[in-house]
């Protein structure tokens, strides 16, 4: 049994887009290369065939797993969230109390997460130590570095 997955619809969104790549533009093209490789003679000795239908069985196996990731997506209601504190998809505003510096994080769920754009896993030590509190409070987070204090700034959505 496959666990529940949390997305946001643009999430959820790419999922579908990337399921529906696969399906219609990869798999075709591997049926194409196995076809192909076909026609070249005896399969016994045939590296290409081999190879197409190795392809083939990775890329059926990453569709079967997103299929799955997709059937037990769930989109997160932001009308039903708290924003006096930090849940996923707040934007949270923290402060280094070590060096002053300060940062500005997205929590997203696991599958959206991309540190360029400033989405941090929920998964993530820093979101971790962040979930649940307010403005004002102090997380303490220990990260590959070390253990680092963190003041909350401000929480968005």
């Amino acid at each position: 049994m496959s666990e529940t997955k949390y997305f946001t619809e643009e999430g959820l969104k790419k999922l579908r887009e990337q399921i529906k790549y696969l399906t219609t533009i990869e798999r075709p093209k591997i049926s194409q290369q196995i076809s192909e490789a076909r026609d070249k003679g005896d399969l016994s000795e045939n590296a290409e065939y081999d190879a197409a239908k190795d392809a083939q069985g990775m890329l059926e196996l990453k569709i079967s797993k997103l299929q799955s990731i997709l059937q037990n997506g769930r989109i997160i209601d932001e009308s039903k969230m708290d924003d006096s504190k930090a849940y996923i998809l707040s934007t949270v505003t923290i402060k280094n109390t070590r060096n002053n510096s300060t940062m500005k994080y997205t929590l997203v769920p696991e599958e959206e997460a991309n540190l360029k754009e400033g989405r941090i896993s929920v998964e993530s030590p820093i979101a971790k130590g962040l979930l649940g509190k307010k403005i004002g409070d102090t997380a303490e987070i220990t990260v590959p570095a070390g253990t680092i204090t963190f003041e909350i700034i401000d929480i968005s959505r």
